[in-house]
Order: structure tokens, then sequence, then C-alpha cells
């Protein structure tokens, strides 16, 4: 048999659930308002940051609907001399894992309309990952959609070695508190296209 949520676990889940409906209509409002500086900008904000880090192991996405598009700035940071690497969903309720990726890798379906390196591409371990999101909050936490793969994920590396996790949205998607659990992993940084916001104990 499978356990019972605890009842406060259950509110939390009921408050997620709510929260991203709200969310991705706010999120679908500020994709409608953008405009390709918005893009740039990002780019701009994260190639200044982080595109010194030259051989390290960087992991981006590919946007899926109104999720802000970072293929920009993963195309920038790899000619600074990054290594592009791409998310892999391997099952349900599992970490992700990362294949090596550039502009002639072959890529294949996946599940929850993701799309990924085939299986010829190196397995890599990022070092910074740039996570979609559709809230955040100053405290460095996100919502997504609820599979919990990036909370896995990061939990996971960073029991194994120094990771930085970057959310990335438009500035529009900011409020106040996101619904939270011991459950949630806390990001290091915030980029959107009006600037970075490095999250610190003290935010």
């Amino acid at each position: 048999m499978t356990p019972e949520r605890p009842p406060n676990q259950m509110s939390i889940d009921r408050e997620k659930s709510e929260f991203r409906k709200t969310s991705l209509a706010s999120r679908r409002r500020a994709a409608e308002k953008s405009s390709p500086d918005a893009l740039v900008s990002l780019s701009d904000h994260l190639v200044a940051q982080f595109g010194e880090m030259s051989g390290q192991i960087v992991s981006g996405y590919l946007a899926i609907g109104t999720e802000i598009n970072v293929a920009p700035a993963i195309a920038r940071l790899e000619q600074a001399g990054l290594v592009a690497t791409l998310p892999v969903v391997t099952a349900a309720a599992q970490p992700l894992k990362f294949r090596r990726w550039t502009a002639g890798t072959q890529m294949e379906p996946g599940p929850l309309r993701t799309c990924h390196p085939a299986a010829n591409s190196p397995e890599m371990t990022p070092d910074l990952l740039i996570i979609p999101m559709l809230a955040f909050d100053a405290d460095g936490y996100r919502i997504g959609w609820g599979g919990g793969f990036y909370d896995r994920t990061l939990w996971k590396l960073r029991a194994e070695k120094k990771v930085i996790a970057i959310g990335a949205a438009f500035e529009a998607q900011r409020v106040e508190k996101v619904p939270r659990d011991e459950h949630d992993a806390r990001l290091d940084w915030i980029a959107t296209e009006m600037g970075l916001i490095e999250i610190t104990p003290s935010n």
C-alpha cells in the first residue's frame, strides 16, 4: 500500500497546484509582452557573470511553451569555452541525467514534451545548471511543473560536488513567496532580463 501523505503535506501540495495555474498564466502574459531584447539582455547577464568559467560544464534546456529561451545564452557560454549539456528525463521520480550538446548534436524526443541529445552523446555532470521556472521569489525558491526532477537532481549533485543552480525567468514571474516544503532545493542565482540576483543566507 502507498503510505498516506500527512495532512500538512497534502495542504502544501494543493497550494502548489493552484499556484502553478496562476503562475503559468502570468508567465504566458510575460512571454507575450516580451521583446527579443529580453533574450539578449538575459544572455548578456549570464555571460558577464559566468563566461569566464572556461572548461566548466553548463546545463541549459530547450524551452517548452512559454519558458524563457536560454539557447542563445548557452550558445554564447559555449563560445566562451564552457561545455554545453542538456538534461535527460530517464524515469519518473528520478534525478536528471545530462548529455553533451552542440549545434550538430543528434536529438531525440523524451517524455513530458522534452527533447534531448541521443544516447550516442556522452553523459556529463554539470557544474552550472540553468533551470526553467513558473515563478520564483527573492529567497531563491522556484516552482516548476511539479515533477520534482530538478529538486532531486540538485540534492543529488550537491551531495557529490559544488554546483551552481541558476533559475531563468522573465522578471514578471517574480512573486512575493513561492509555496515550499523541505523537498524544495534552493537556487544560487536568479537570472532575468533585468539582471542577476545572487541568493545568499541573508536573502
